[in-house]
């Protein structure tokens, strides 16, 4: 079975745009886990545009089945993460001036920065993941660098998906292959949606992990939070 992970870094974002506490995060990770999220994912950035550290905290005390904590490892957040001890940490490579994550790492030149963080959330019994393009060297790469899990970057099969759906998943399947010739973990986001997600939960094997935000919360504005989650789940 492939888990689904929910990021609420948007409901965030809409709590934020005026202050106070609606909606409430916290309130929203129960139910998303009470509507059938088999986990919970932030990413909470340096500037604090949506999830704040206060929140990564008090997600801690609600979180009763996974806990997905997103970011650059930097001090800061290596502190954040050991101090939360949440059951995965993802790795991404996001410089602090954008959007949305859009890209993922170099496991090549970054093989010393990976390596060391990796080692230090591994000896704190932590799971990691790092976030990499469906590029069999970036696999290769990730390997090396001790991580537990890929998660694949998926905005390109997104992208491509309604163009030519086999061709767009080639690259995945062929990096998830490997991934698993390596023992690593498969996970996968960004971009998936209801449109596009069954088909890619069915081509590429043992994957463990699918983690939706952006789509996901956007559909629950008109089709209700319970019902948009049992929705995904049922592509799984």
């Amino acid at each position: 079975m492939t888990y689904l992970s929910v990021n609420i870094n948007k409901i965030a974002t809409l709590r934020n745009a005026r202050g106070g506490d609606l909606p409430d995060v916290v309130k929203s990770a129960i139910k998303c886990q009470l509507f059938g999220a088999d986990g919970i994912t932030i990413h909470p950035r340096p500037d604090q545009r949506h999830i704040t550290r206060n929140d990564v905290y008090n997600l801690k005390e609600v979180i009763k089945k996974e806990y997905n904590i997103e970011g650059y490892p930097s001090d800061n957040f290596v502190k954040l993460v050991i101090d939360i001890m949440p059951t995965q940490v993802t790795l991404v490579p996001d410089a602090s001036n954008i959007i949305t994550s859009n890209n993922g790492w170099d496991t090549v030149k970054n093989y010393s920065l990976l390596k060391d963080v990796i080692k230090e959330f591994k000896k704190n019994n932590i799971r990691t993941s790092i976030f990499v393009n469906p590029k069999i060297k970036m696999v290769e790469g990730a390997k090396l660098c001790g991580t537990d899990r890929v998660e694949l970057y998926t905005e390109d099969y997104a992208t491509n998906y309604f163009f030519n759906k086999e061709k767009a998943i080639a690259p995945y399947l062929e990096s998830a292959k490997k991934a698993t010739e390596f023992g690593l973990g498969i996970n996968a986001g960004h971009d998936l949606s209801l449109e596009n997600l069954e088909f890619f939960a069915k081509e590429i094997p043992n994957l463990e992990e699918v983690s939706i935000g952006h789509a996901l919360i956007s559909d629950a504005i008109y089709l209700g939070l319970e019902n948009t989650i049992q929705m995904y789940k049922r592509l799984l």
